[in-house]
């Protein structure tokens, strides 16, 4: 395949940022480069000097703060940053072949459609969640959620080809555009393994919560479930990073279960810091209603460590879950049903964290990045001889 001109448009850059999302896109930019290709990373510019050393080329287009402080995304940073991709592919019109257009928020996907309307570009929308309509109003009110969802609704049939994390929301994809075909993408490669001589001892009663303290994580859901567990494995103790507007909510669900320092709140941490309280905990717990995909699970499960997640909707990260091999699924977020799966890995011990590593070896072989962004081009190459 010749060399092609590609943009990726999304607002957040790895690692001036550190969600999946801007370390799929990171990946991607770059993976695409080492096959031949040009990149432009289009994105918000969050530096005053030089940007982050990257293989592609980085197009600061917008500049602003996109969250409130409740830790959701502003709507007037959506509309700012859409118009923003939207003047630069307008006045580059022509100039490349292909674009890939994170679908968060959804405003970016109409920003990049009508800007190569009429063009031979070929647009890529990648979704990371899709929601139903009456997600949509529980989470925006009647007004507001029922625009959400229409818009979603047009964005769905925008792009030439469609990119999800996760089966979960393919098929969502695939209920509101029926003859698409969405790719998913393999996203364990994006996960490091861990250095065999660098073992880390294992903390047989170590609970580990790593991420943004926002609603959705319903960290609140884990002391009274620790409490459960303590009443058979006594030395059982939560730590939990990170940090967000959850925090003090969190503070005060700890002090309402009276488990004192068997719970510790250690806010964000470091990559190295991180990586040792991941491969030393005995469980990895994430009470989320909401994931696109669950990349922690994939980062504990590399260090062997087994996974904990909450059965929904809306959350994708229970399909990385399998009971038995890499972890269990609660079936709520009630402190009997969590506190009852955490039991359980505990109680396994050993035997868990063995299965738990195999599978992530293999599965990392199949679901890989690499192998999704050869499809992505296989697919564009296959649309020019039609």
């Amino acid at each position: 395949m010749a060399s092609l001109r590609i943009a990726i448009a999304y607002d957040c850059l790895y690692p001036v940022n550190t969600g999946g999302g801007e370390r799929v896109y990171r990946r991607i930019a770059e993976l695409l480069v080492e096959r031949g290709h040009r990149v432009d990373y289009l994105t918000r510019s969050q530096w005053d000097a030089e940007g982050p050393d990257a293989t592609f080329r980085i197009v600061p287009v917008w500049s602003g703060e996109i969250y409130n402080a409740a830790g959701g995304r502003l709507n007037s940073a959506a509309v700012g940053f859409a118009r923003a991709v939207f003047a630069h592919l307008s006045r580059h019109r022509g100039e490349y072949d292909l674009v890939i257009v994170s679908a968060l928020p959804v405003l970016n996907v109409f920003g990049a459609w009508a800007a190569l309307l009429g063009s031979r570009t070929r647009l890529v929308s990648d979704w990371l969640e899709v929601w139903t309509w009456r997600k949509w109003r529980e989470y925006s009110g009647v007004l507001v959620g029922t625009i959400a969802f229409l818009l979603q609704f047009a964005a769905l049939r925008m792009a030439s080809e469609i990119t999800v994390n996760s089966a979960f929301t393919g098929a969502r994809v695939q209920r509101y555009r029926r003859r698409s075909r969405p790719l998913v993408l393999g996203l364990l490669d994006l996960v490091g393994t861990a250095d065999a001589g660098d073992a880390v001892p294992v903390d047989s009663g170590l609970v580990l919560f790593a991420g943004r303290h926002i609603p959705d994580k319903r960290l609140a859901a884990l002391p009274p479930a620790l409490a459960v567990v303590r009443r058979s494995h006594g030395d059982a103790h939560l730590v939990l990073t990170g940090s967000g507007p959850e925090t003090q909510r969190l503070r005060d669900a700890v002090a309402a279960s009276g488990l004192g320092s068997a719970v510790r709140i250690v806010g964000r941490v470091d990559d190295e810091e991180l990586d040792r309280l991941m491969a030393s905990a005995a469980a990895l717990v994430n009470p989320s209603r909401r994931e696109g995909f669950g990349l922690v699970v994939a980062e504990a499960s590399a260090r062997g460590t087994p996974s904990v997640v909450v059965a929904g909707e809306d959350n994708a990260a229970a399909e990385l879950v399998h009971d038995g091999v890499n972890g269990f699924v609660a079936t709520s977020a009630s402190a009997a049903d969590l506190g009852s799966a955490i039991h359980r890995v505990l109680d396994a011990g050993e035997s868990l964290r063995a299965s738990t590593l195999a599978w992530f070896t293999l599965a990392r072989e199949t679901q890989n990045l690499g192998r999704s962004v050869d499809e992505l081009l296989a697919r564009y190459d296959a649309s020019r001889v039609r």
